[in-house]
């Protein structure tokens, strides 16, 4: 093949992409929201295979769990937790997930964030578990 071929391939194979990306969530996975897309996406699709899988569908699940997987074992890596107190391990995954203190309001307002991170509070077992849960984690970490 010349390179003036595949060049000129390119736009097609970008547009292709773009059509294909409106229905399936196949990217890398960059964030914990692309994570959860892209879970729900293997989930739904294992669903509809159910056990019979064509080929075409069948690689496309493959494909997404290699994703999902590499996804993991990168988040395993980064959450070798320190030994530390329950709010420096707090302060270690937000500065690991590039998160700032609101955006856990989900768990606890940002007022309770800052309060635990200044040592001002400590960490109640409601927001412990819910910490667990969002960072994938055992919760005695935050107790």
């Amino acid at each position: 093949m010349n390179a003036d071929r595949i060049a000129g391939s390119f736009p097609a194979i970008a547009e292709a992409w773009a059509a294909l990306q409106n229905q399936v969530p196949l990217t890398p996975v960059r964030s914990e929201k692309d994570y959860e897309t892209l879970r729900q996406f293997a989930k739904d699709l294992t669903a509809h295979l159910q056990g019979a899988a064509p080929a075409p569908l069948a690689d496309l699940l493959e494909i997404a769990t290699t994703l999902i997987a590499a996804w993991e074992a990168k988040q395993a890596a980064l959450l070798t937790l320190p030994e530390a107190t329950p709010r420096d391990v707090l302060r270690y995954l937000l500065q690991m997930h590039k998160l700032r203190q609101k955006d856990l309001s989900d768990i606890a307002s940002p007022t309770v964030i800052s309060d635990i991170l200044a040592g001002r509070r400590a960490i109640s077992k409601n927001v412990a578990k819910a910490l667990a849960v969002r960072f994938h984690t055992d919760v005695s970490r935050f107790l």
